[in-house]
């Protein structure tokens, strides 16, 4: 943990940006709890309940290719206020859905909501590069990680027993409270970064992105091993078995915050004694421990007590997965590139995840049981380790040093 520290005390603007992301994840878990719980009050099928885990993902699919252009272009501070103002008015709106009749409105304005949120991600990964590099960025990666992963393991728990106890509006009311108070802080963000001062059409800048990805292979291969953590994007596989499996023991709302919060539990303390660790050499090794913790918890998905420690272990590794395959291409991109080169990478990362969560629900719609599911999941990940292991040896990487 000292390393953290010290890397929040000696860097402001990592500091302010991190306490903004933990209290912006923290409120957005509020309110995925309370949609997915809603969902199930109003008997939605398996396939809705799937298709709206995909649009957590695909909404940021669709604006990414503009993304990175606008980020290359347009003050970051600024970009980052427009996105929350969109982020609190969508969620403020999702109170008004209470019936199945409104599923489309649903749809919109998570598709708005998760846009706005996806693009709010892609200006802060791709500022990162620009005020720590080396091992430094690797720590900040992992830091965000460890963010993202206790406000996922507090906002699923409190969010499960706020709903349970509450309703969903109070949830979608103290989510939009939060993204007030991100609102504000970001009026104080001190970012002395500006975009580039080229100011080369739309059209051309990405035309030029496309052109910079494929001379340099590389990158594109990155951003695929990186979009393989996408697989553990099973939100909607976590619904179902709740709602199979233990409804007869706890609520539903309180179930799906547990199961999440378990696997929290792991994302949030697996860096702390991974990322040091991890190196390219070690990387194949974590991609196999995943690939096993997953098909363990396709084993014992029906037990409910032995899930959550199952979901412990998928936990423990995915986050450092995520940040050092993301430190990874951050490496290896050129510095005039980052914005564009993130925002695509997220697409693909994106494209990924929502395609996880569609063809969930095709097959459980096609009787398949959950543990199969979950074992193709795992086998994912057995099969990226021999990508990983082509990657290395078709191109030379460099390891992340310190500064």
């Amino acid at each position: 943990m000292k390393r953290y520290w010290t890397l929040l005390r000696t860097t402001p603007l990592l500091a302010r940006l991190s306490l903004i992301q933990l209290i912006a994840y923290f409120g957005a878990w509020f309110s995925n709890i309370a949609i997915y719980t809603l969902l199930i009050q109003l008997h939605a099928s398996p396939s809705i309940i799937a298709l709206v885990a995909a649009l957590h993902f695909f909404a940021g699919v669709l604006q990414a290719p503009l993304s990175g252009v606008i980020i290359d272009r347009i003050a970051p501070k600024k970009l980052m206020i427009i996105l929350t103002l969109i982020e609190l008015s969508a969620t403020l709106s999702l109170i008004r859905i209470d019936s199945m009749d409104k599923i489309i409105w649903l749809y919109l304005l998570i598709a708005l909501r998760m846009g706005a949120s996806s693009f709010q991600f892609t200006v802060e990964m791709s500022l990162l590069p620009k005020i720590v590099q080396g091992k430094a960025l690797q720590y900040a990666n992992e830091i965000h990680s460890i963010i993202w992963s206790l406000s996922y393991t507090a906002g699923m728990a409190l969010g499960g027993f706020l709903v349970y106890t509450a309703g969903t509006t109070a949830a979608f009311v103290i989510d939009a409270s939060l993204f007030s108070i991100v609102f504000v802080l970001l009026l104080g963000l001190k970012v002395e970064i500006q975009p580039s001062p080229k100011k080369e059409r739309f059209i051309t800048m990405m035309g030029d992105t496309f052109d910079y990805i494929r001379k340099n292979p590389k990158v594109m291969h990155l951003m695929i091993l990186h979009a393989v953590v996408g697989f553990t994007a099973f939100d909607a596989l976590v619904v179902l078995s709740v709602e199979r499996y233990y409804t007869s023991i706890l609520a539903v709302s309180l179930g799906i915050g547990l199961i999440h919060s378990a696997r929290a539990m792991g994302l949030m303390i697996g860096p702390l004694f991974l990322g040091e660790w991890v190196n390219l050499h070690r990387l194949s090794f974590l991609l196999i421990a995943e690939a096993l913790a997953i098909v363990l918890w396709g084993v014992v998905i029906e037990y409910f007590y032995l899930a959550l420690i199952a979901s412990v272990l998928v936990g423990l590794v995915t986050t450092t997965l995520w940040s050092y395959t993301y430190t990874l291409l951050q490496a290896h991109t050129h510095y005039d590139y980052y914005g564009r080169v993130i925002a695509y990478n997220d697409m693909i990362f994106l494209s990924t995840a929502g395609a996880v969560s569609l063809v969930i629900g095709i097959l459980v719609d096609y009787h398949c049981p959950l543990g199969i599911i979950a074992a193709l999941l795992g086998g994912a990940f057995a099969l990226s380790s021999l990508y990983y292991r082509w990657i290395r040896h078709h191109y030379t990487l460099k390891e992340i040093e310190n500064a």
